[in-house]
């Protein structure tokens, strides 16, 4: 299965406009489109208009699409080079923007180097399962693996367990083909760190997502380094590393979360 496929990207006869059903396969607990998702699907679109792979990918989150809305999808391709194309995609419910999506797609010769190095946690195979908050069913989580590799479980949550901000998941997309639509679902992920930076659940929201791919190869599992930079007058900033299990940097993704209250 293609990231299309996965989040349910519907094309149409317009070349240019897909549209996107919301349901809770892609939405948060909440019941609302969870912005990964929203920039994965955006990242389908361009690629599929351009045929060429995205390179970095940056959102803006303007409104919330709920469960049982439609989204649809618009790519204006704003140039277009011998290596590099840069493109957006406008996408609305209705009269509603919701999120704007700008990226530059292509490929040149040169290097290939990797200086990062992931942090150290153990294996997917002996982490425990991450377990969601109670009461909260029906969401992407549902569709997701996930191991706990760095932090706490949401109800044993301290600010002991994270002291330096940075916390890790390991998590596996059954039946997805890795691509950088799949990345971008799994590195809208600073808004859980920052719950585990403070030790205590944080209600929050993306306010943006920049996805930068450094390498996309096939992997199982993929290693969500996430590092918490602060927080301060109701905003929180940081960035998430993906990894694959031998070490190779797959991509970047950094955002800043608004911040809606704090659970004591």
């Amino acid at each position: 299965m293609d990231a299309g496929e996965f989040l349910g990207l519907v094309a149409t006869h317009n070349p240019h406009r897909f549209y996107l059903p919301v349901d809770a396969g892609i939405a948060t607990g909440g019941q609302f489109l969870f912005g990964g998702c929203g920039l994965g699907a955006a990242i389908v679109a361009m690629e599929r208009v351009l045929e060429r792979q995205v390179v970095w990918a940056t959102a803006q989150y303007l409104s919330y699409a709920k469960v049982g809305e439609v989204v649809d999808v618009d790519v204006t391709v704003a140039s277009t080079g011998h290596y590099i194309s840069q493109a957006r995609v406008v996408a609305k419910v209705g009269d509603r923007e919701i999120l704007t999506v700008n990226a530059g797609l292509g490929e040149r010769p040169g290097d290939d180097r990797q200086w990062d190095e992931p942090i150290e946690v153990p294996p997917p195979d002996e982490c425990p399962v991450r377990r969601g908050r109670s009461g909260v069913t029906g969401s992407l989580m549902d569709r997701l693996d996930m191991r706990l590799a760095r932090g706490g479980q949401w109800d044993e949550l301290s600010p002991d367990a994270v002291p330096d901000g940075r916390s890790a998941l390991w998590v596996r997309m059954p039946d997805i083909e890795t691509s950088a639509a799949a990345l971008a679902v799994l590195g809208d992920y600073v808004p859980y760190g920052i719950s585990q930076a403070l030790g205590k659940w944080i209600r929050s929201n993306s306010l943006d997502n920049t996805l930068r791919i450094h390498r996309v190869v096939p992997t199982e599992w993929v290693l969500l380094d996430i590092a918490v930079h602060g927080v301060h007058r109701g905003f929180g900033h940081g960035r998430v590393h993906l990894w694959n299990g031998e070490g190779v940097l797959l991509a970047t993704a950094s955002q800043t979360s608004i911040l809606r209250d704090v659970a004591g």
